[in-house]
């Protein structure tokens, strides 16, 4: 990542590493910042990413090339996918939200040496900063001249001075050796995207980050620079107010705060070189990317106002071109996501999988009280989004909790941000889908149907039941049970969780793009990989969510992360009743 303070380089990388994840790549976050509060809090430079591989070298695993693509490996693991996870602590609407952090993305790992090519008396350099710089009790200087080192455990705005020089030497030893955390993560560790969250603002830093990455690993890692700029004021403003609810500033007044986080800010500004004309013109020796038209160029992303314009140069290999689709279709627009599962249907009672059958007496009883519930809740959205609104202050008053929301408006475009949002309802093309959104009122709904969101296909095992399965298929059944991710169904048109996962990418990115209100109404398989994207879910979790019918699930993007509700259908009072404190679970 590239970018000033409070640009939004923390939101970008989090959902990046989950998409990513979700892709089934893996990816990683290294944060230059977290590990300056470790250091600053009194606490030696963790070492919980090092691999084995560096503390002794026992064996070196080799790692998968993707330097030309990932599809190569997805292709070898005849798998159907291109072969593949948030932060403040201010109040929004009286709720305590998580907290913040701060990407660059370097796509692939090479082949490294096997343990007969390492020389026995290599020492990591990671190692001898780690034991040399830093005291291993302290994490910062015990004695100092400089008294504005840290503040209990906190950084002020001097700590960022470009003049303190024993601060700048220790921010650069810091992002070094996180650097070398990611660097293990893709040699040793099978990492496939590692994303370097920090400011990297000044050329100085960026050649030594390429310094680096030639060194240790060579030149066929690909590396792609993004950059996030604000340039909307309205959007800037949003994005200080919300740091002051981060690590650095938590529980501090919120107008000093603002006052010293503005003046780092102008602090980083003296040296900050944004990503650009020297990068096209100047053909740096330590940067080459692979398979690039330009062996000397360097592959750059340049996002301006969260996706209102985007600029890239060099873009070249299949991960790179995935970063940059996605973030062309992403906009911090506050609206709500709704996930559910059809009502139930005969083939529900009948405990039959797959199949097209009508929804049930009570399937349409849920049809009905969703509708009914939905209407509700989108009009009690849009009187709090106007309270919201109305409690909002420019600049912030002592004691003001409430951040604005971070979304880029249009000033020319003539509209208001406060109108009523349109709201979409998707279904599949199946009937008991289709049948659980026939009382939406096309006057009001935007209703659509999609075969991206029928039902896992289950191919020759069609209208069977699992105790059916299991006694006339039993190595089938023994196959998938002991791997529902990849089980794929064997017949014509069978599919495994990694196609649902696969035919599911266009759905997100239009659901990632669009500012409207959706409710998406599908089936279990649909329901649980949709859930963990949005969820940034661990790959094991993905097939065995539990997701029974008559849940609806409520996702509202934020600038720190989504907040998540659950509400579960009762028949006796028709109407859904929220579950404090949910959690998704594994089924069984």
């Amino acid at each position: 990542m590239v970018g000033l303070p409070a640009r939004g380089k923390s939101y970008v990388t989090k959902k990046m590493a989950r998409y990513l994840n979700w892709l089934q790549h893996d990816a990683r976050i290294f944060n230059v910042g977290e590990k300056r509060r470790v250091a600053a809090a009194g606490s030696s430079v963790a070492t919980t990413n090092l691999p084995i591989h560096r503390m002794g070298f026992p064996e070196l695993h080799q790692v998968r090339d993707f330097s030309t693509a990932s599809l190569d490996y997805v292709s070898s693991q005849a798998l159907p996918l291109e072969s593949p996870s948030p932060a403040a602590k201010v109040l929004l609407n009286g709720e305590l939200p998580p907290e913040i952090d701060d990407e660059d993305l370097p796509p692939p790992a090479l082949d490294v040496p096997g343990p007969s090519d390492i020389d026995p008396g290599f020492e990591p350099s990671f190692l001898k900063n780690s034991q040399s710089a830093i005291p291993p009790a302290a994490g910062l200087p015990v004695q100092s001249d400089n008294e504005n080192i840290h503040d209990h455990g906190n950084h002020s705005a001097s700590f960022f001075d470009p003049d303190n020089t024993e601060a700048a030497e220790l921010r650069e030893q810091l992002a070094m050796e996180t650097l070398d955390e990611l660097i293990d993560f893709l040699l040793y560790q099978n990492g496939s995207v590692g994303i370097f969250d920090a400011t990297n603002s000044t050329l100085e830093r960026r050649k030594n980050i390429m310094t680096k990455i030639r060194q240790r690993a060579g030149p066929e890692l690909g590396v792609l620079f993004l950059e996030s700029q604000c340039i909307d004021e309205n959007l800037l403003e949003s994005n200080m107010r919300l740091k002051l609810s981060g690590p650095d500033y938590r529980n501090k007044d919120p107008v000093t705060a603002l006052t010293d986080f503005k003046k780092r800010v102008a602090l980083y500004e003296k040296r900050y070189v944004p990503l650009g004309e020297y990068e096209e013109k100047n053909n740096m020796s330590y940067v080459q990317v692979a398979k690039s038209s330009r062996p000397y160029a360097k592959a750059m992303l340049q996002m301006i106002d969260v996706g209102r314009k985007v600029v890239s140069h060099q873009i070249r290999g299949f991960l790179s071109a995935q970063t940059v689709y996605y973030l062309l279709n992403f906009n911090l627009s506050p609206r709500q996501i709704w996930i559910t599962r059809h009502g139930e249907s005969n083939d529900n009672i009948a405990g039959k999988i797959g199949g097209d059958s009508d929804l049930s007496h009570t399937g349409r009883a849920y049809a009905r009280a969703l509708t009914r519930f939905i209407q509700h809740e989108r009009k009690a959205w849009e009187i709090r989004q106007q309270d919201k609104a109305a409690s909002t202050h420019f600049p912030p008053q002592p004691g003001d909790t409430t951040p604005p929301n971070p979304e880029y408006t249009s000033q020319s475009d003539g509209g208001d941000a406060n109108a009523a949002k349109n709201f979409c309802v998707w279904t599949s093309m199946l009937n008991r889908s289709i049948q659980t959104a026939q009382f939406f009122d096309e006057e009001d709904f935007e209703i659509k149907q999609m075969r991206m969101l029928d039902e896992l296909n289950a191919g020759s095992m069609e209208g069977l039941t699992y105790n059916e399965i299991k006694t006339k298929h039993p190595a089938e059944y023994e196959h998938r049970r002991k791997d529902k991710l990849h089980y794929r169904y064997p017949g014509a048109g069978g599919e495994s969780y990694l196609d649902i996962i696969n035919r599911l990418r266009a759905v997100i990115v239009e659901v990632e793009r669009m500012t409207d209100h959706v409710l998406l109404v599908g089936h279990r398989s649909v329901a649980r990989v949709l859930l963990a994207y949005f969820k940034g879910l661990k790959r094991e979790e993905v097939a065995d969510l539990d997701i029974p019918l008559g849940t609806l699930y409520m996702l509202e993007p934020k600038p720190y992360g989504v907040d998540f509700k659950a509400y579960r259908y009762n028949a006796p009072t028709d109407w859904f009743e929220y579950l404090p404190d949910f959690q998704l679970k594994t089924a069984g």
